[in-house]
């Protein structure tokens, strides 16, 4: 089958039904080929007779997805991208041109090209299906909308609403589509090839009217922020709001909203036209955008795995997951799995703790419906999938249970041997811990191969993470499973070996351990913080992050890094003070930070120093040294795990984990994608001057890593 089959017209009378099904893919998307396709149809249509036409997909759940971005990856020069998007804006304003009026029948996901495509068209209808989704994501890929979309979406839906799609790179759903005046009716999916036939004809016999839909603001308020005067403000609100969310390292919503400002309410499509694509242009090159297409990459190989490399085992469908304890985690793991349609039962020694467990699914919930996401009724079908006992009835009936009680390796042994005997013999158990062996903690199930971990990280509605931990004896189907269950509760799995601190912990104690001997040389934690978040782009600093782990707990898997790696692992004098202070973190409200009775975070303790046994600090050092003492001690441990250990299998793994578990910035495409950036043998050679200049024999660059700085070899090959 040819491309002519992929964009077929199908008649119906005097309606043309354009039907979308990219041959040999899953999804529909605007590739060079289906561009020049569409616009062979569009010349068709053009020539015809027709007096109405509906564009719909026959994809399952699929409007289109958006452009091809294994196209726009492999684009280096701005020529390129030039003469792609030029194409591309001929093609869909060729479609706005058409004489007759056109529908696009809308359900499933209407993303990028797609919702600019729609955009173009005279009247939108959408399947009221929870797959349907329509946005503008360009952003994420840091690019903008390049086939119209900073224009036509300001027209359709007004500057203040398609400024908060376009900078974020949001999707909205039907309902809220239809709300802001995106699509103009709603259906139920099995109606909406009906209804969109008998609107098409209703639009015939009223005259078959052509329709160029704009924005009309309802209120005063907003009649005065679209006017002239009032547009500035909204740009300058804008602008702000970009600035504070990005810290100034993602060029794209800043090139977006210059785009839009210079072509709201311009008169010249041609002329809009070209400076928005010569904005996409400006961003396509950079390697800003080729490191987030990197991170969009990683996210797409997830969906495509099943966490066993080379072993074709299929995991089990879980429909009941057990969660044993009731705390913050076990609510919130209850939560995330009853949030996408699980049956959950929930165990904890008393009714106190259940009722501490529920209460925070049920908060998580209400947030939602107070932000209108879900409404009253979908809020009780949530909490009617959570039920909670003092005992292990109806645990016959559960597919997975996962442990999430007190870190001690003799209670979760015997609770978890006891587990087994209330479950069915091939029930999987997987266990939450953050710093206990799997292997030895397996030793406590009967069964071991039926025996995992599943590490989900704080807080767990937020962190998008779970490291999936195969002990000596877990079989495939059971991390198969476990990683499919990940998928299902809407999280990222990254499978690694057994080993302390798995993947993500080990190599984040050596960078928050390289702050406390920071804070220990004189750098205030202000400074050290503020150069990170500002500088480098980490979402919070390592004292920031050391409050919200617990101060106890970086201290108590510190030592146990200590006792694992011996000598090369050192613990800053400070560490031990602090462990001594009882300052926990944001937990008890003290640490390095001050908080306020609501628990938000206040200024730095001014007197952590004294307690610490500290003088005030001097600010000895510059802020790249901060930076890469921390940074590089990452990448060196990580050379370890990944080339000596074999943690994980692959460089896509570490930085998929270290976005998704530690929120490393997007912008530099993760830990190895930035090494690489910068060199390996960068990175040896400053780590040995660093360990000779500050004496500081734990910076010393480990074995491998000095093995590929001899020929400056990269992770990714």
């Amino acid at each position: 089958m040819s491309i002519q089959e992929s964009i077929k017209i199908v008649p119906q009378g005097e309606v043309a039904v354009v039907e979308f099904d990219l041959v040999g893919e899953k999804v529909n998307k605007f590739s060079t080929p289906v561009m020049m396709r569409l616009k062979e149809v569009v010349e068709e249509l053009k020539k015809s007779s027709y007096k109405a036409v509906i564009f719909k997909s026959n994809k399952p759940k699929i409007f289109i997805a958006g452009a091809d971005i294994e196209e726009i990856k492999s684009m280096t020069k701005a020529e390129e991208f030039e003469a792609a998007v030029k194409g591309g804006q001929e093609v869909i304003s060729m479609v706005e041109d058409l004489p007759m009026p056109t529908i696009a029948a809308v359900n499933g996901a209407c993303m990028g090209g797609g919702c600019e495509f729609i955009l173009a068209c005279d009247y939108r209808i959408a399947s009221e299906d929870s797959s349907t989704k329509i946005g503008l994501p360009e952003i994420q890929l840091g690019i903008l909308p390049g086939f119209g979309g900073c224009i036509r979406l300001p027209r359709v839906i007004g500057l203040q609403a398609a400024l908060d799609i376009i900078l974020a790179g949001k999707s909205v759903n039907s309902k809220k589509a239809l709300k802001l005046g995106l699509v103009d009716k709603v259906v139920h999916a099995n109606l909406l090839e009906s209804f969109s036939l008998k609107w098409a004809k209703e639009i015939i016999a009223d005259g078959a009217k052509k329709r160029r839909k704009t924005f009309k603001p309802q209120g005063a308020v907003n009649v005065i922020l679209e006017s002239a005067l009032g547009r500035s403000i909204v740009f300058k609100k804008a602008r702000e709001g970009v600035l504070k969310a990005t810290k100034g390292h993602y060029p794209a919503p800043l090139q977006a909203l210059e785009v839009i400002q210079k072509t709201y309410g311009m008169s010249d499509r041609d002329a809009a036209l070209r400076v928005e694509r010569e904005g996409f242009c400006k961003l396509g090159v950079t390697d800003i955008s080729k490191n987030l297409i990197h991170v969009f990459y990683l996210t797409e190989m997830v969906k495509k795995q099943n966490g066993v490399t080379g072993v074709d085992v299929k995991p089990r469908d879980v429909k009941g997951l057990g969660v044993l304890g009731a705390g913050t985690m076990g609510g919130g793991i209850a939560y995330v799995a009853a949030d996408k349609g699980i049956q959950v039962r929930m165990k904890d020694l008393n009714t106190d703790a259940l009722g501490k467990g529920l209460k925070h699914a049920s908060d998580l919930w209400m947030k939602l419906v107070k932000r209108k996401s879900i409404d009253k009724y979908q809020f009780q079908q949530k909490m009617d999938l959570v039920s909670v006992s003092t005992d292990y009835a109806g645990f016959k009936n559960l597919d997975v249970v996962v442990e999430a009680i007190v870190e001690d390796m003799g209670v979760k042994q015997k609770v978890i041997g006891e587990c087994a005997g209330q479950m069915r013999p091939d029930a999987i158990i997987a266990t939450n811990t953050s710093s206990l062996s799997v292997t030895e903690m397996a030793k406590g199930h009967p069964r071991p191969e039926y025996f995992a971990g599943m590490h989900f990280f704080n807080p767990v509605n937020k962190m998008p993470l779970i490291e999936v931990i195969r002990g000596e004896k877990t079989s495939d189907e059971t991390i198969a499973t476990i990683y499919e269950l990940s998928k299902k509760m809407g999280k990222m799995p990254v499978v690694v070996k057994d080993g302390p601190g798995f993947l993500v912990n080990r190599l984040l104690l050596p960078y928050m351990g390289e702050a406390a001997f920071l804070l220990q040389e004189g750098m205030s934690i202000e400074f050290v913080d503020k150069v990170y978040v500002k500088e480098f782009g980490m979402p919070m600093g390592p004292f920031e992050l050391m409050d919200e782990v617990g101060l106890d707990v970086c201290l108590k898997v510190l030592k146990i890094f200590k006792k694992a790696f011996g000598e090369r692992i050192e613990l800053a004098a400070c560490m031990e003070a602090l462990g001594n202070s009882g300052r926990l973190g944001r937990k008890n409200g003290k640490g390095f930070y001050t908080y306020g009775e609501d628990g938000k975070r206040g200024a730095v303790d001014q007197t952590v120093y004294a307690a610490l046994g500290l003088g005030q600090p001097t600010n000895p050092y510059d802020g790249k040294e901060c930076i890469e003492r921390g940074v590089f001690a990452m990448i060196n441990e990580c050379s370890l795990a990944l080339v000596e250990d074999r943690i994980v299998e692959t460089p896509h793994e570490v930085d998929l984990a270290m976005i998704m578990g530690t929120g490393f910035p997007p912008f530099r495409g993760g830990l190895m994608k930035y090494t690489d950036s910068i060199g390996t043998q960068y990175v040896a050679d400053q780590l040995a001057m660093y360990a000779s200049s500050r004496k500081a024999a734990r910076l010393k660059p480990a074995t491998p890593l000095t093995n590929m700085a001899k020929s400056n070899s990269k992770f990714y090959k």
